[in-house]
């Protein structure tokens, strides 16, 4: 199967399963005790005249798969409907916010990325000490949920010390990056552990081939079998946990906003489902598995690259 080919095939299936992604995510809500229309009265008692006025208002009356058509030939054009809570366009709540949570992320990516490599490759080549050090600080990563990690940098770096600040998201790109460094780490944290993990246990795997060996023998130097044969070697075990890193990110930042007040869309998220905000609820629920499928879809169409012992169409088997 060509590149092309394998590539047109993986957006296709990405189309499918984000058209069922999103017949899931509209309808999920429905199921939650409640409805719009009594979290708007917030108690009170109505008419039956203003209860039709407000069904007729968002559809509430409709046929379910009408309002599910309805709503995705909407979210196509990009129109997202009225938010119930902040009485404005959905498309303008995640123009506000949406940036703040991608830097975050992308703030938190970058750490995870460098520092998980990092620790993972100096634990499988210096082993001894540096190893069981490694190992014992990443337990320590894997076992501290965000949240905690958030409440512990919080009360060190922003309460304790003055550093970083405590809360909010900052104004400017810089302020904004001053502002997210503690988010990033706590959001980052659990991650390097396991990125650190992968990444030693597929070096030392790459260290027992036998085309290390056979390099060793040839007198290649040390330090480039290690960059040459060994770390690039162990690149596309690494990169299929792209798609795990993304999607963890995705979900702790919900807590990391939180307990910022950062005012992303995690954080937005959260408000949202408990006030029973149908269209928001539905519009970040689809962004995020739409990214989700995004970031996987990149990891598949990149692994053959990095690998070329990887067939096209799977993860992980060698050629």
């Amino acid at each position: 199967m060509s590149f092309a080919v394998f590539a047109v095939r993986r957006v296709a299936e990405m189309a499918a399963t984000l058209f069922v992604a999103s017949f899931v995510v509209f309808g999920a809500m429905y199921l939650a005790p409640g409805s719009p229309a009594s979290f708007l009265l917030a108690g009170r008692s109505a008419s039956p005249e203003a209860i039709a006025a407000i069904n007729d208002r968002y559809h509430l009356d409709d046929p379910f798969l009408v309002r599910y058509l309805q709503w995705l030939q909407d979210v196509l054009h990009g129109d997202f409907g009225r938010s119930i809570t902040y009485r404005t366009d959905v498309s303008r709540l995640l123009a506000d916010r949406l940036p703040t949570t991608l830097l975050l992320i992308a703030m938190a990516l970058v750490v995870v990325v460098v520092a998980g490599l990092f620790l993972g490759r100096l634990s499988a080549v210096r082993g001894g000490a540096t190893d069981s050090a490694v190992l014992v600080g990443t337990t320590f990563a894997v076992g501290t949920p965000s949240f905690v990690a958030a409440v512990m940098l919080q009360g060190l770096f922003a309460v304790n010390l003055g550093w970083f600040p405590s809360s909010g998201a900052g104004d400017g790109f810089a302020d904004k990056v001053w502002h997210l460094t503690l988010p990033a780490i706590a959001l980052a944290l659990y991650l390097i552990g396991m990125l650190a993990r992968v990444t030693r246990s597929a070096m030392l795997d790459a260290l027992d081939s036998e085309h290390v060996t056979v390099a060793r023998s040839r007198g290649v130097p040390e330090r480039q079998v290690i960059r040459r044969h060994v770390f690039r070697n162990s690149l596309g075990t690494v990169l299929t946990t792209g798609g795990l890193i993304v999607s963890t990110l995705l979900v702790c930042t919900i807590l990391v906003e939180t307990a910022f007040s950062i005012g992303g869309i995690g954080q937005l998220l959260e408000l949202s489902t408990t006030t029973k905000d149908f269209p928001t609820v539905q519009a970040i629920s689809l962004i995020i598995v739409a990214l989700f499928m995004v970031v996987n879809l990149l990891v598949d169409l990149a692994l053959p690259l990095v690998d070329p012992r990887v067939t096209l169409g799977t993860r992980g088997a060698a050629v």
